[in-house]
């Protein structure tokens, strides 16, 4: 019996699987026609920063073929992940209680659209002061040209690094809900969380002060956030806690129980 039931979740696991690739697939085909536009618009920020004559270069032969095909099928990976995510969550729900259910979909949704919101935060006001500060400085007669792999790398980190910072809410609900950690010590830590967010700040953009701070403020202020949603759902929860086991509740439901005897 156990055995039937692991072989029915492999089977859905992997039906699961394929219909996320099966789209997956739909989805890149049209980008990779317009391969070439999107590394266009991605490169735009740095584009627009280079010197008058500047351009961007490929050192390897087969380059200027794989890096606009790795951006198609990225961008293949973000118009398909809401069905991604659907089916996901496909799999996982019927092994969920019907509060964990309440939960988890809001969390899944609330997920995504912080993490797109910091690639969106990353491109149009992080990316384009990197760059005119590193062109800025650029020494006097020489030729700013960034090879196109080492710039599709550079961009994916800066998103993947505010991608990450803009789900900090999500964490620290997440702990708070779970009792990991209280609001009270989210409060006592805070001045750790602030060098804490200067420290990965520094790690993970260029060496200027202001893409620093572009990263550490959102990263203080959403922690912030974090206290302030995950403080009110505490309460919220203390108010039905509280108005189920009042004299009055207790009351409302004996009489219940009483008229449905009757």
């Amino acid at each position: 019996m156990l055995e039937g039931s692991f072989l029915s979740h492999l089977v859905e696991l992997r039906t699961r699987i394929i219909r996320i690739l099966g789209v997956l697939l739909i989805g890149f085909i049209p980008c990779a026609f317009f391969a070439r536009e999107l590394y266009t618009v991605l490169a735009q920020p740095l584009l627009e920063k280079l010197p008058q004559g500047g351009q961007m270069i490929a050192t390897d032969v087969a380059t200027p073929f794989f890096v606009p095909m790795k951006v198609a099928m990225m961008m293949a990976f973000v118009i398909t992940l809401p069905h991604t995510l659907y089916q996901i969550w496909a799999f996982v729900a019927p092994g969920l209680y019907s509060n964990e259910k309440r939960m988890a979909l809001p969390l899944v949704i609330g997920t995504s659209l912080l993490f797109f919101t910091g690639m969106a935060f990353a491109y149009f006001a992080a990316l384009p002061v990197v760059f005119e500060f590193i062109t800025y400085f650029a020494p006097e007669g020489v030729a700013v040209m960034t090879d196109i792999s080492k710039y599709l790398s550079f961009v994916l980190s800066m998103f993947m690094a505010f991608g990450v910072t803009f789900e900090v809410p999500v964490f620290v609900i997440v702990l708070v809900r779970a009792g990991v950690i209280t609001i009270e010590k989210l409060k006592e830590i805070r001045p750790y969380v602030i060098v804490g967010a200067f420290i990965i700040a520094a790690i993970f953009t260029p060496p200027d002060v202001i893409s620093q701070f572009m990263l550490a403020i959102p990263l203080c202020l959403l922690y912030e956030v974090g206290i302030f949603i995950a403080a009110l759902m505490i309460k919220k929860r203390n108010q039905v806690i509280h108005s189920d086991t009042s004299p009055g509740s207790k009351q409302t439901a004996s009489e219940q129980k009483d008229s449905s005897k009757d």
